[in-house]
C-alpha cells in the first residue's frame, strides 16, 4: 500500500513537473511572439522616423543650392535689363555673374530675332567655366542655326513668364556642355517691353553624390514630368522615367504612388516587387520652383533582415533554454540560474552604457588648442555629464576665418537627451555650413527638430560666430544661459533677446545680436549645471560665485579659466551627487588682424 502510494506521489510530482515545463514553454512562445511583434513595430517606426529625416535634410540641402541661385539672380535682374540696353557690357555681366556665383557653371542672354540686326537673328551671348566648376571663365557667341534656341522650351516659356522659373533637366550640348537645369527670367528693355530671356544654368553632377545607395535603402530623386535626376543606377539617369519603372512591377500601388509624386504630394506606402517582396516607400515634393520630387525605399528583407536572424537565434536558445529548465527543475537549481542570467543582463546593459557614453564624448572636439596654426585665437572646453550619456554639447570650427561655435543643453537626462544631442550637434554642422548667419542656423535647426520632435524635447542653444579678422561677434540665443565676457577684472553678461528653446515650435524666427570682442578678452559660455550644482544642503553654486571666480581669473588662458570654475564648483558641491550636465567653453580673442 505504501509503495502504491510512492508511486503516485512520484507520478504526480512527474506530471507536476511535466505541466510546469509545459506552462513555462507556453510563456516563453508567447513572450517571444509578443517581444517579436513590438521589435518590428519598433524597427518600422525607426526605419520611417530615418526617412522623414533624410528627405527633410536632402530637401534642405538642395533648397540650399537652389535658393543661392535664385536670390542670387532675381537681384541681379536689374543688371541683367541693364546690359541688355548696353550691349558692350553683356560679356563683363555675364561673366561677372559666374564669378559671384560659383554655383553657376554658365549663364547667357538669348534675345529676339534681329534684336540687334549686327547680330544676326540668333544672338546669345554665353559665358561659362571652361571645365565644369573648376575652370577659367570664358564667352562666346553660341546663338545659331544649328542651335536655334527660338524654339527651346526654356526659351518659349522664359518669354511669356513673369517671374524666374527653373526648366526641366536637360542635356546643354551649345553652353556648358553637362546636364543642367536652368533658372531663367525674361530680359525688359528700358521700356519694360519682354526681348529676351536670361538663362543661368546649374550642374546636375552634385546630385550624384547626394542621392545614392544607403545600408539597407537606396534614394532617387525625378524632375517635374518623372524622369531619374538622380539614383543609385547612374545608367537611369535621364534616360528613364518612373513611368517606365512602374511598368517593370506588377503591383498597381506603384501606379497611385508615381500619380502622387508627380502631383506634388507627399507620403509613403507598401509596394511588392514582382519577387513578391515588400518594400517601404517614403515620398517628398522638393520645396521651390524646381517641380522635383525625392523618394526612399526600403526594403522590407533588409529591414528585419537582423530581426529574422535574431528571432531564428532566440527559437534555438528558447528550446535550449526548456531543456535547460527541465534539467535545472529536476537538479533544483533554477533559482542560482535566474540570478546568473539578471546578472549578465545588467552588465550587458552596462557595457552598452559606457560604449554610448564613449561614442558620444567622441562626438565632441577634444583636442586643445584646436587651432594651433591661429595666433589670434585660444580655446578649451569641457563636458561632465550626469549620468553615463547626456544631453549637453559644445561644438565648434572654423571657416573662412571665421570661428562657428555652440553650447547647448537637451531637456532631459540619459538615452534620449544623447540622442537629441547627437541630432543637434549634426543639425548645427549641415546648416551652418551654408550660411554665416547664426540666427538663420537657428530658425533652420529648430523647424528641423521641431517637426520631428514627437518626444516633446527641446534644446536650450546659444550660437555664436567670431571674425577672426575684427573681433566682431554675431549671435543667436534660444533661451540658453547668457554668456559673459571676462575682460581684465571685469565680468560682463552678453546682451540676450527673448527666444524660445529649439524644438518647441516651428517657423520661430530667432533674432540676430551682436556685439565687438576685444584684444585678449574671453568669451565663457556655460549650461545650467553650472549655477544650479547644488551642495549637500540643496544651496546653489549661483550666478554670483561664478562671477566671482572669473573675476579673480582675469585674462588667464581658457584652459586656466575652465579648471578654476571646475575646482571653484567641486569645492563648493563637496562630494555631493552632481544632478546635472556641466559644460563649459572658453574662447579667448588674443588678437586683431589687419584686413
Amino acid at each position: 500500500m505504501s509503495n502504491k502510494l510512492t508511486q503516485g506521489w512520484d507520478k504526480l510530482q512527474a506530471r507536476s513537473s511535466l505541466m510546469l515545463l509545459i506552462v513555462a514553454a507556453v510563456i516563453i512562445e508567447v513572450m517571444a511572439v509578443v517581444q517579436y511583434v513590438f521589435a518590428r513595430d519598433g524597427i518600422r517606426n525607426e526605419v520611417e522616423q530615418r526617412a522623414r529625416t533624410e528627405i527633410k535634410l536632402k530637401n534642405l540641402e538642395i533648397q540650399n543650392v537652389i535658393s543661392d541661385v535664385e536670390v542670387a539672380i532675381n537681384n541681379m535682374q536689374w543688371l541683367i535689363d541693364w546690359a541688355a540696353s548696353n550691349p558692350d557690357s553683356i560679356y563683363s555681366t555675364l561673366q561677372l555673374i559666374i564669378h559671384n556665383n560659383p554655383i553657376i557653371t554658365g549663364c547667357a542672354m538669348a534675345f529676339e530675332p534681329n534684336y540687334f540686326p549686327s547680330k544676326g537673328e540668333w544672338y546669345e551671348p554665353f559665358a561659362g567655366r571652361s571645365n565644369g566648376l573648376t575652370g577659367d571663365i570664358v564667352h562666346r557667341q553660341i546663338g545659331s542655326a544649328e542651335h536655334d534656341y527660338h524654339k527651346a522650351t526654356w526659351y518659349r516659356e522664359g518669354l511669356h513668364s513673369t517671374e524666374g522659373q527653373w526648366t526641366e533637366p536637360y542635356p546643354d550640348d551649345a553652353g556648358s556642355k553637362m546636364m543642367v537645369s536652368s533658372y531663367t527670367l525674361p530680359i525688359h528693355d528700358r521700356n519694360g517691353k519682354v526681348i529676351g530671356v536670361f538663362c543661368s544654368d546649374v550642374s546636375l553632377e552634385w546630385l550624384a553624390e547626394l542621392f545614392g545607395s544607403q545600408a539597407g535603402a537606396y534614394t532617387f530623386l525625378t524632375s517635374r514630368t518623372g524622369r531619374l535626376l538622380a539614383c543609385p543606377d547612374k545608367s537611369m539617369v535621364m534616360t528613364t522615367t518612373i513611368q517606365e519603372v512602374a511598368k517593370q512591377f506588377k503591383d498597381t500601388m506603384i501606379d497611385v504612388v508615381n500619380a502622387n509624386m508627380l502631383a506634388g504630394d507627399s507620403g509613403d506606402a507598401s509596394v511588392k516587387d514582382n519577387d513578391g517582396q515588400k518594400n517601404y516607400m517614403y515620398y517628398a515634393p522638393v520645396e521651390g520652383k524646381t517641380g522635383w520630387k525625392m523618394a526612399i525605399i526600403f526594403p522590407d528583407k533588409e529591414i528585419y533582415a537582423g530581426l529574422h536572424s535574431v528571432g531564428k537565434r532566440l527559437t534555438i536558445f528558447m528550446i535550449l533554454g526548456l531543456l535547460l529548465m527541465a534539467y535545472i527543475m529536476w537538479r533544483t537549481f533554477r533559482g542560482h540560474k535566474r540570478l546568473a542570467t539578471v546578472n549578465a543582463e545588467k552588465e550587458r546593459i552596462g557595457s552598452e552604457l559606457r560604449i554610448a557614453s564613449g561614442i558620444q564624448m567622441g562626438m565632441l572636439p577634444k583636442t586643445f588648442p584646436p587651432y594651433p596654426d591661429l595666433d589670434e585665437l585660444a580655446m578649451f572646453g569641457s563636458l561632465v555629464p550626469a549620468k553615463e550619456v547626456g544631453g549637453d554639447l559644445y561644438d565648434f570650427y572654423v571657416r573662412d576665418r571665421k570661428l562657428f561655435f555652440c553650447v547647448g543643453d537637451v531637456s532631459g537626462k540619459g538615452v534620449p537627451a544623447s540622442l537629441v544631442m547627437a541630432v543637434t550637434r549634426s543639425l548645427f554642422r549641415t546648416v551652418s555650413a551654408h550660411t554665416e548667419s547664426p540666427e538663420q542656423v537657428m530658425t533652420q535647426m529648430n523647424n528641423a527638430m521641431s517637426e520631428m520632435n514627437e518626444s516633446s524635447m527641446f534644446v536650450t542653444l546659444f550660437i555664436g560666430v567670431l571674425d577672426l579678422h575684427s573681433g566682431a561677434l554675431a549671435y543667436s540665443n534660444a533661451g540658453h544661459c547668457p554668456p559673459v565676457v571676462i575682460t581684465g577684472g571685469s565680468v560682463i553678461p552678453i546682451e540676450m533677446d527673448a527666444n524660445i528653446p529649439v524644438g518647441l515650435m516651428p517657423d520661430w524666427q530667432y533674432s540676430l545680436q551682436s556685439t565687438h570682442i576685444d584684444s585678449g578678452s574671453t568669451i565663457f559660455i556655460y549650461t545650467d549645471g553650472l549655477t544650479e550644482a547644488e551642495n549637500a544642503e540643496h544651496q546653489q553654486y549661483g550666478e554670483e560665485r561664478m562671477n566671482s571666480t572669473l573675476a579673480e581669473v582675469g585674462n588667464k588662458s581658457p584652459r586656466e579659466v575652465v579648471a578654476a570654475m571646475t575646482d571653484s564648483v567641486h569645492a563648493f558641491v563637496a562630494g555631493a551627487e552632481q544632478s546635472d550636465d556641466l559644460t563649459m567653453l572658453a574662447i579667448q580673442f588674443i588678437k586683431n588682424i589687419d584686413v
